[in-house]
């Protein structure tokens, strides 16, 4: 027999099981706010899918031994519930089971259980510890994700495999030990936002996964790759590859050697190292993946080599400290002529990353996506004639700029400007708005921002853009016309 459903009932404080009750239903007391414990009666087996998710005042429950199942988020969001005793009869502890129990401070995980499954204990802010028994083979996709208060978690020698996000934002963690019976450690985030982590060790027994020459990091035997780093991390001179992610969110990482092994740095390497203030790319690596180092806050000058011959989009995004990139001569893929404090793709002139600093060559013809996104100290940018085609996002976030010159090359202004919250000036070269596609979303149609064209495309742009602010050119220089019409 099943329980009646009470879910939503958010006056009832108590109630009484009967004996003659075999399984809690699914939703059954979901989002009884006011109910502070129930007794599970013996005859219980199961408890179902959110079967008291959102019971926010439940302070204690009672599992007997009877049940052998605890649905999906059986628990979701109980966030009263301090601590939970899980008999040794249950087997299986759904998906999201006692996800967000916000108070919860301690769990005991019986040894019946053999995976702990996707995002069970994630968000339990409270979780100081937690005690995994050795009947568990398999951490889940979460399972600990945003455990704040986690200090220390020990992995038993039965776990063989550890997925995306296990531990993502235990901002708590000082160290993580990797047992010899770990084969398969996901490549998603597993350690991402551990603020605190600075050891990292490897047991020697493991084949698949080692920590060499005590470098605080985890590197996938086989191939070299370097997967998970944390503050502390020595790279060895036998690591070719720094792996998706590796330092993400590495807050205390101030600076790193790459050695002259690697060739290459994945995607989200060194994303969010806020206090990483210089890197030296070796003249060994060939590819920089996407976003490898955006968000560094306090990073100040890159230098990209000769080797390197692939460099992916928005590498160094929100890079707000960044004042100078410097491509070597000898690159035959990237360059940034005349000293420009950009990274442009040599054979088709399109410039793929920019900076504060950055003055943008007349031989470019195309600005890439993301190529200046997020630049928060970029005040005021000119575009070339030579330039044909912008690509999105490309001056996203650049909270500073205040104005924008755009020559009449440029036929089409898209997803460009948004969150610009002080650009205030556009001056465009353009007299024939049917020339120009202007997206709805390109941020352009906001009632700080004056659109500047000459005299006599005012009317036209006046009409075609209702409601903006447009307003003659003032005469300029022979020079600078001639440049942007």
């Amino acid at each position: 027999m099943e329980t009646e459903r009470f879910g939503g009932c958010e006056a009832l404080t108590s109630i009484i099981i009967p004996e003659s009750v075999t399984k809690i239903s699914q939703v059954a007391f979901a989002g009884c706010t006011a109910l502070t414990s129930i007794n599970i009666p013996n005859s219980v087996t199961e408890i179902g899918e959110n079967a008291f998710a959102g019971c926010t005042a439940l302070a204690s429950i009672n599992i007997p031994n009877s049940v052998t199942k605890i649905g999906k988020k059986a628990f979701s969001k109980c966030k009263a519930l301090k601590s939970i005793n899980i008999p040794n009869s249950v087997t299986e502890i759904g998906e999201d089971a006692f996800s967000e129990c916000s108070a919860l401070t301690s769990i005991n995980i019986p040894n019946s259980t053999t995976k702990i499954r996707k995002s069970a204990f994630s968000e339990c802010e409270a979780l100081t510890s937690v005690n995994i028994p050795d009947s568990v083979t398999e951490i889940g996709e979460g399972a600990f994700e945003g455990c704040k208060a986690l200090t220390s978690v020990n992995i038993p020698n039965s776990v063989t495999k550890i997925g995306n996000f296990a531990f993502c934002e235990c901002e708590a963690l000082t160290s993580i030990n990797i047992p010899e019976s770990v084969t398969e450690i996901d490549c998603y985030y597993v350690f991402d936002s551990c603020f605190e982590l600075a050891s990292i060790i490897v047991d020697e027994g493991n084949t698949v996964y080692d920590s060499r020459n005590n470098c605080n990091a985890i590197i996938e035997t086989k191939t070299n790759r370097l997967i998970q780093g944390c503050a502390n991390t020595v790279i060895p001179d036998s690591v070719t590859e720094i792996g998706n992610w590796a330092f993400s969110s590495c807050w205390a990482l101030t600076s790193i050697n790459i050695p002259d092994s690697v060739t290459k740095i994945g995607e989200g390497a060194f994303q969010e190292c806020k206090a990483l203030t210089s890197i030296t790319i070796p003249n060994s690596v060939t590819e920089i993946d996407n976003s490898a180092f955006s968000w560094c806050e306090t990073l100040t000058n890159v230098n990209i080599p000769e080797s390197v011959t692939k460099i992916d989009s928005a590498v160094f995004r929100g890079c707000l400290g960044l004042t100078s990139i410097i491509v070597a001569d000898e690159n035959k893929v990237y360059d940034s002529r005349n000293n420009c404090n950009a990274i442009i793709e040599t054979k088709t002139n399109r410039l793929i990353q920019g900076c504060a600093n950055t003055v943008i060559p007349d031989s470019v013809t195309e600005i890439g996506n993301w190529a200046f996104d997020a630049c928060k100290r970029l005040k005021s940018i000119t575009i070339p004639k030579s330039v044909n085609k912008i690509g999105v996002s490309v001056f996203f976030w650049c909270d500073e700029l205040t104005s924008v010159t755009i020559p009449n090359s440029v036929t089409e202004i898209g997803y460009l400007f948004s969150s610009c919250r002080k650009l205030s000036k556009i001056i465009l070269f353009q007299t024939d708005p049917s020339k120009i596609k202007v997206s709805e979303h390109s941020g352009l149609q906001k009632a700080q921002i004056t659109l500047y064209v000459p005299k006599e495309g005012v009317v036209a742009f006046q009409k075609d853009l209702s409601g903006q602010s447009v307003q003659p050119l003032s005469p300029l220089p022979m020079i600078c016309s001639n440049n942007l019409m």
